[in-house]
């Protein structure tokens, strides 16, 4: 039972990371900081650490797909991160991408002859 749980927990790491870049990407149409993102995304069951995030925008932002700007007025410093034109546009290409995914795996579950 014990190796089930291990192959299928390693299974949906998987399947999460191929998914994280699309999350992010999803929610920066208006400038968000890093905390908030985390708690975005987990509160829509999408959990991600922060140590895992802040990487993520880093390479993202080098990729040009985001720009940051810090925000001092308030009275904690929080860095902003937006999509840029670039993002954006690949943000919608990757969205339809997914959505044709979403179909195609669809149609093979429901023609999985194992689930009969």
């Amino acid at each position: 039972m014990a190796k089930k749980e291990e192959i299928l927990s390693g299974l949906l790491l998987e399947l999460r990371r191929g998914t994280i870049v699309l999350s992010v990407l999803c929610q920066l149409s208006a400038p968000t900081y890093g905390y908030s993102l985390v708690q975005e995304l987990s509160g829509n069951e999408v959990p991600i650490e922060a140590n895992t995030l802040y990487p993520l925008l880093r390479r993202l932002e080098k990729q040009g797909l985001l720009k940051s700007e810090w925000e001092t007025s308030g009275a904690k410093p929080r860095k902003y991160y937006m999509l840029t034109d670039l993002g954006s546009e690949v943000y919608v290409q990757l969205k339809g991408e997914w959505n044709k995914m979403v179909v195609n795996m669809t149609k093979l579950m429901k023609e999985d002859k194992n689930n009969e």
